[in-house]
């Protein structure tokens, strides 16, 4: 059987978390990793949810690096309908994606939708279109899928240079890629 997604590599793992500023700190306790990059409020905009139009989904959400794995954190700012809400309807914490790097967006999320898995959530970050894939039977969770994009990468190797010289002292940063390779 031919792979949905041509050799993807997953790069992420998500939770939901209730409280942003909370989580950092479980996690920096749990694992000492560090430091959290990102922080601010920002929303998800031109938002598609199981083919309707809906209002932008609120977050606040940090990226932050263990080994070779990119951890996100998101605590939802807003009750829009989302494929976060499908799995967390009440608030709760928890799993809620993996993410990949596609190297034909449309032609893969459609590929996914072609084989029985609902597009979830699609919506506007960074300037980019990318969705969320219903994954939740037989894999229960979701599939975060992206376009190549400079800035989303920029994101992640800024992550993974913050975590290899972190001297412990600030827990969260906010977003910074001067520097960087952007969009």
């Amino acid at each position: 059987m031919k792979p949905i997604l041509n050799a993807a590599k997953i790069i992420q793992n998500c939770y939901i978390v209730r409280d942003l500023e909370a989580a950092c700190k479980r996690l920096n306790q749990m694992y000492g990793i560090g430091p959290f990059m990102g922080g601010q409020a920002g929303s998800l905009t031109e938002h598609t949810y199981r083919g309707r139009p809906e209002e932008p989904i609120g977050i606040k959400g940090v990226f932050v690096q263990s080994g070779d794995l990119n951890i996100e954190l998101v605590e939802l700012t807003s009750k829009t309908p989302s494929a976060f809400h499908d799995m967390f309807p009440n608030g709760e914490e928890g799993f809620h994606h993996v993410a990949c790097f596609t190297d034909d967006y449309e032609k893969e999320r459609d590929a996914f939708v072609a084989a029985g898995y609902p597009l979830a959530s699609e919506f506007i970050a960074v300037g980019k279109k990318f969705c969320y894939i219903d994954a939740r039977n037989p894999l229960g969770h979701m599939i975060e899928l992206y376009p190549q994009h400079k800035t989303v990468r920029a994101m992640y190797q800024k992550t993974r240079d913050m975590a290899a010289n972190w001297d412990g002292k600030e827990l969260i940063i906010p977003w910074d890629l001067t520097g960087y390779d952007v969009e």
